[in-house]
Order: structure tokens, then C-alpha cells, then sequence
């Protein structure tokens, strides 16, 4: 998702942005035969073929604009004036009805697989088939290309379609904007991301959903509450998930349907144009484009993992339906920034072992198996293809690993990775309560003295002998290996982290009308490796508060948004 710099037609208007459109998705896959023509399409059915269901999407009541990214829009060159006209505003709060030509009046919802660690489920399927899994409320409405790039645009909280399970199709103020604030900080870290268009919401419409109670240590959600609804437009080359591979392979090998293998392989070819054509060379013969997608995968998802590591993020709920067969990050539903160090991180009360902090590189090889399970029914004519696919499977922990390494030697400063001196730093980070964001950042000052580290210290272990020792013995070692220079560690290690603690006064004040602290963290992490001023360091350059720990809405969040 590299970004290059162009001379871009500024967008004004609705009419300028029309100009743009290119619907590559829905004018070369196929439309699911039973969908209906006027795009009414709200309650849970099976949809047994086709590669998406054209869908209306339902335009929330009274909009109010919150934001919108300047960076984003500067980067597909609209005007920022744009955000606020009546045309826009209409539209991505939902209401396409009445958008210029040639811009479509309909979205399109998709559907796809759900498997967790490599094995796939059928069970939260309403219909216990699988035909029921998809976008429930997130609905694509446009494709534009400018500056030779495609975007999709999709709606977070468009309202239902076919695949919405009887839920109804919205997202909540809350869990919009720390999405909306999350993949521009991400984008920020330098980091493959999906991307914040704009961001509304509605003070006429609410809907109910389970949370906690203030100040609860509880797992589990303890009461219904009413909250605004909100739209977010995520932005990215596509939306399509390792799920949907899955999807369209399950029907393949099971010939579900007369045309189940060509619906397989025009998703591949699609994903291949959409996501890796600077890649691929599309005059190549099918299997030879099969191995080279498996490849740039493979590098762009364990670059991913290592990157999440490298900031400390955790995404919560790594499923495949989750992960962008594009490689970056695609959805943050119960994702987090670690606070605390801790192996075992996760801020999903849902999410389970499996899918915590520095396990991620598991699941990750887990949602690699079902990629090149998915691509397996086009090789069948081909065995020493398949083989080829089969031992890059085999060999994904090999160069997770390799990635992991080199991670932690250029977060270290490091020439090498050495895994004596990396084994004693972890098991200290473990016997301390350490800030994961802030020591780092500290460490990259290379400093002389082991106590200027003490700013990252949640405790006072640091005043226990024993432990100074031990650390003190670390950092000799350390000082004694560091080849970067202080400015190459920090635009490594950054400084402000979008930390929970950060983000519930936002949406708290987001609630009540006030839009200011939302403004203020997008200005922040924005510029997450910089050094700001004075106030910003004191404000967003700090340990989380004690009282905060272990109370749910901060330090674990429900999956409910």
C-alpha cells in the first residue's frame, strides 16, 4: 500500500469524486443470482453462490460529521472542503440514493468462511452451513482510482444485508471512533493498514448493546446500554479476506454449485489485479500466478505480525475472516496497545490465549495454512505446483521467525539478533512490570546510565538489588553490541502508543457532542515518532494510571460495537 506522490486532481465535489469511480468488483465477479434487483436486501438468508450481494445500504438519521482524515484525503487528493458538503455527508453516512452518475445507487456486501486456528466452523452460522457468514454491516459503495491506485470504500455501520445473523446492521459511536483513530495511527507507525475516510454519526438514532458497569472487574458484560450509532468509511486497495478464499474453495471441492471452480479462480485473479499486480504479471499461466500470490503473501503477512509485535499491538481476534488477504491490517474490532509487558496480552475477554500478543505469529501461520488450502483446487492439474504451495506452508514458521529476529535486532539497535542477550531481556520484562512503549523509547536514547530507564518502571522492583543487578548486567551487555545511532532506534521504537486510556474519554465526550479530544488524538498519533511539545509529552507520554488496571472498558473490552 505504498503511497506515491502525484500531481492529483483536486476534488471538490461529489460530481468531481464520480469522475473517479471504477467498480472493478462488481462489473467482473458475479452477483449473487437471488439477490434482489432494488437492493432491499436486510434479513439473514444463505447465499449459496456468487461473489457478493448488491445491498442498499441504510443511512443513519440526522448525520453529524465528527472528522476526517486530512492525510487521506491529501493522499487521494480531495479537498478537505469536500468533508463537509451536504453531498458527501449524505453519502457516506449511507444514503447513495441520490449520487451523481456514474457512481452506482447500490453496495455490495461479501460473503466468506469462518475458521480459528486453521479449523473452520459452522456452528455461529444461523443455518449450519456456512452460507450465512459475511459483511453484516459493513457495506462497500465505491471504488476509485486516482493517482493510478484503487481504493475501496467501505461503509462500517451501513446497515444490514443478508449476512447480519438478526443483528442490526450497526456500529456504535464508541467502537467507530477508535477505528476511525486506530487505522490512521497505524498508518502513522508506518505499518500496512486499512485507512479512515470520515467518520459521523447520529444523535436521533441509537441502538442497545451489552457493556459494563463503571469500574467493573468484570470478564463478561454485565448490562444492556443505549448508545449513538455511527458510520466510519474504511478505505483500502480491497476488502478481500483470507475467509473468502475459503469460501469459494469449500464450494469448489465440494462442487456446490455448476460454476463453484470458476468462482474460485475469478476470486483469485481478482485479488492478484486488485492487491499484487506490480507483482504478478497477468500474461503468466494460472499456477505460476498461484505460487508467486503465495509468496508476496507470505512476505507481507509475517512483515505484518513482526510489525504488530514491534509497537506492541495486539489484534484480539486474528481469525481469517479477519485477515486481509492483501496483508495488512484489517479489522480493529477488540484490538489494543500493551501497556504493561506481558506475553500474554489480550484485550479481547473473547480472544483466549491463542490469539494474544505474542502468539499472533501462530495464528498468523494458522490463517497461512488456510490461504494455501484455499488456492490447493487450482493446482489439481498441476502435483509439482502443489508441492511447491505445500513446502511454503511447511516453511512459514522459518520465516516468521527470520522476520521476528530481525525485529527485535533492529528494536534492540542491534547488528545481529542475539538470542542469549534477547532470552535475558525478555525474562526481565517478564519478572517487571515494565511499559513496553516507554522502555523502548528510553533505550533508544542510548543512555549511560541504567537509571534513566527507571521512567518505565510500573513498580518499585527496580529498587530491589537483586533485580538492578540484573539489569544493570543486561545493560552492559547491550551497550556493548548497539550499532544504530539513537535516531535510527526511535523511528523504530515510537513514543505515543493510541493506549485504551487515551481513547475512552474521546468516545465519552464523543457521546455528549464533544468532538475536541477525538481532533486532539489524531494530531497526536499522527506524528507517533516524533518529539511534540512539552504538554503532549505530559499529557500522552506516560504509564497507564494504576487505577485503571484490570477495569473492564479499559483494560479488556467485550466484543460488542
Amino acid at each position: 500500500m505504498k503511497v506515491v506522490k502525484q500531481n492529483l486532481p483536486t476534488i471538490k465535489t461529489l460530481t468531481d469524486l464520480a469522475r473517479l469511480s471504477n467498480y472493478s468488483l462488481t462489473d467482473t465477479l458475479n452477483s449473487d443470482p437471488d439477490a434482489k434487483a432494488d437492493g432491499v436486501d436486510y434479513y439473514p438468508r444463505e447465499v449459496f453462490s456468487g461473489h457478493y450481494v448488491p445491498v442498499k445500504p441504510t443511512p443513519i438519521a440526522n448525520p453529524e460529521y465528527i472528522a476526517h482524515s486530512k492525510d487521506l484525503f491529501s493522499e487521494l487528493g480531495f479537498d478537505d472542503s469536500l468533508a463537509l458538503t451536504p453531498e458527501f455527508i449524505s453519502m457516506f453516512s449511507g444514503d447513495i440514493s441520490n449520487v451523481p452518475q456514474p457512481m452506482s445507487k447500490l453496495g455490495w456486501a461479501c460473503g466468506y468462511a469462518l475458521s480459528i486456528y486453521g479449523k473452520e466452523y459452522y456452528s455461529q452460522c444461523p443455518f449450519q452451513t456456512g452460507n450465512g457468514y459475511g459483511d453484516g454491516r459493513a457495506i462497500s459503495v465505491l471504488e476509485v482510482v486516482t493517482g493510478g491506485k484503487r481504493w475501496e470504500m467501505q461503509l462500517k455501520g451501513g446497515g444490514k444485508t443478508p449476512y447480519c445473523r438478526g443483528a442490526d446492521g450497526r456500529a456504535v459511536l464508541r467502537s467507530s471512533v477508535r477505528e476511525f483513530l486506530a487505522q490512521e495511527h497505524m498508518n502513522a507507525l508506518k505499518i500496512q493498514t486499512s485507512r479512515s475516510l470520515s467518520l459521523f454519526t447520529s444523535k436521533k438514532e441509537q441502538v442497545m448493546r451489552p457493556w459494563f458497569n463503571q469500574g467493573s472487574h468484570s470478564k463478561d458484560p454485565e448490562l444492556m446500554i443505549e448508545e449513538d450509532v455511527a458510520i466510519s468509511t474504511r478505505v483500502a486497495p480491497s476488502f478481500i479476506r483470507v475467509g473468502q478464499l475459503e469460501l469459494f474453495a469449500r464450494r469448489a471441492r465440494k462442487k456446490e454449485h455448476p460454476k463453484a471452480y470458476e468462482e474460485l479462480e475469478k476470486i483469485v485473479l481478482h485479488l492478484i489485479d486488485r492487491e499484487y499486480s506490480e507483482q504478478i504479471n497477468k500474461e503468466l499461466p494460472l499456477e505460476e500466478k498461484v505460487i508467486l500470490l503465495s509468496i508476496e503473501f507470505q512476505d507481507r503477512l509475517t512483515s505484518l505480525v513482526a510489525n504488530w509485535i514491534r509497537v506492541g499491538y495486539c489484534q484480539g481476534n486474528f481469525n481469517s475472516d479477519n485477515c486481509a488477504a492483501g496483508g495488512f491490517t484489517l479489522d480493529y474490532g477488540p484490538f489494543g496497545f500493551m501497556d504493561m509487558f506481558d506475553p500474554n496480552y489480550q484485550p479481547w475477554t473473547g480472544g483466549g490465549l491463542h490469539f494474544s500478543f505474542l502468539n499472533q505469529e501462530q495464528a498468523a501461520k494458522q490463517n497461512f495454512k488456510m490461504f494455501c488450502s484455499a488456492l490447493k483446487p487450482l493446482l489439481h492439474l498441476h502435483p509439482n505446483t502443489l508441492q511447491k504451495l505445500e513446502k511454503m506452508d511447511n516453511d512459514f514458521s522459518k520465516i516468521m521467525q527470520s522476520k521476528i529476529k530481525q525485529m527485535w535486532a533492529k528494536k534492540l539497535g542491534i547488528g545481529e539478533f542475539d538470542p542469549k542477550l534477547f532470552n535475558e531481556l525478555f525474562n526481565l520484562l517478564c519478572e517487571s512490570s515494565v511499559d513496553y512503549t516507554i522502555f523502548f523509547r528510553e533505550l533508544s536514547h542510548i543512555p549511560d546510565d541504567i537509571n534513566l530507564l527507571i521512567k518505565s518502571f510500573y513498580n518499585k522492583s527496580f529498587k530491589n538489588d537483586t533485580v538492578k543487578s540484573k539489569w544493570s548486567n543486561w545493560f552492559e551487555k547491550w551497550k556493548s553490541q548497539v550499532k544504530d545511532t539513537s535516531s535510527q532506534m526511535k523511528k523504530t521504537n515510537p513514543k505515543y502508543i493510541l493506549r485504551e486510556w487515551h481513547l475512552v474519554p474521546a468516545y465519552q465526550q464523543a457521546q455528549k457532542g464533544d468532538y475536541t479530544l477525538i481532533v486532539k488524538l489524531q494530531e497526536v498519533m499522527k506524528n507517533p515518532y516524533a518529539e511534540q511539545a512539552s504538554e503532549i509529552e505530559e499529557k500522552y507520554y506516560n504509564k497507564k494510571p494504576s487505577d485503571f488496571f484490570g477495569i473492564a472498558g479499559i483494560s479488556h473490552v467485550s466484543c460488542s460495537s
